[in-house]
């Protein structure tokens, strides 16, 4: 791991242990109904009462690893792992409440010592910020028995997805010291090219290697619009240290910039997607 890359896992490390981690927490239940057809799609990998075992990598608040758990039989398994802290503790608590036998590890899976066991290693969103993603998915190969299975959702380009983007442009006028994305290290979008996921993946030792596009409609209850644009995201980090004058702009030059995407109490768009599958070599 070079000095840069040091860096870029501490910053992860930081982010979501911190303000970043507590604001997908607070509004846990409105971005899981929001993602919800993308955990649907992830679900639909596993065979019904299958029993396999399942690792879910960048599992924040739990959402998919429980209904990956409701998948399986009482044979299998779904684990989540994740490096936030204040989110796998929902994610445990979620657990407890539901009855799942769904278990929850706080650790970096590009780092952390796997055992061959799982059948299937899958993502909604969460493997777009490793700081050394070849090395991070060939630590997730070691997780798997020969000829499992990878299925992981990430974004395609930030052109293709401007409801992800609408709000910090809508803000940057007023908020001009706010950080830019950096679209070549971990984030949101670094995986938007394919030839470059797909030689990731070929470099860390996968076979079979498929990206295929999706497109998906997503809403968000219109009610929780405001608590979306000003608590996450670039925008949402900003916003928390703003003053009260600054901040109302803000919010007002943001919320006529999502009228695009108002259809009655939701806000609609489309999600620009890759499915990336993979296997491990037998």
């Amino acid at each position: 791991m070079n000095a840069t890359q040091g860096q870029q896992g501490t910053d992860q490390q930081e982010l979501w242990n911190g303000r970043a981690g507590c604001a997908w927490v607070e509004a846990q239940d409105a971005l899981d109904r929001m993602f919800r057809p993308f955990e649907d799609l992830l679900v639909q990998q596993v065979p019904a009462g299958s029993g396999w075992s399942m690792l879910d990598v960048g599992c924040g608040t739990g959402a998919t690893t429980l209904a990956l758990a409701r998948r399986t039989s009482p044979g299998g398994r779904a684990v989540g792992i994740d490096i936030s802290e204040p989110m796998i503790t929902l994610a445990r608590q979620r657990a407890e409440s539901e009855g799942s036998a769904a278990s929850f590890l706080v650790a970096d899976a590009q780092t952390h010592i796997f055992e061959p066991s799982f059948d299937l290693v899958t993502s909604r969103f969460g493997v777009m910020f490793f700081s050394d993603p070849v090395a991070a998915f060939a630590n997730l190969k070691t997780s798997l028995r020969p000829g499992g299975t990878l299925a992981a959702i990430a974004w395609r380009a930030a052109a293709e997805n401007p409801f992800m983007t609408t709000a910090e442009r809508a803000a940057a006028p007023l908020l001009p010291d706010m950080p830019a994305r950096r679209p070549e290290g971990p984030g949101q979008f670094a995986f938007a090219d394919r030839g470059k996921v797909t030689s990731i993946l070929n470099e860390s030792g996968w076979a079979e290697v498929d990206l295929q596009p999706l497109d998906i409609a997503c809403a968000l209850p219109a009610a929780e619009l405001d608590r979306y644009v000003t608590r996450l995201g670039p925008l949402g980090l900003v916003l928390q240290d703003a003053d009260e004058g600054t901040r109302s702009r803000v919010i007002d030059a943001v919320r006529s910039a999502f009228r695009p995407f108002a259809h009655g109490d939701e806000v609609r768009y489309s999600a620009a997607c890759w499915m990336i599958r993979a296997q491990a070599p037998r």
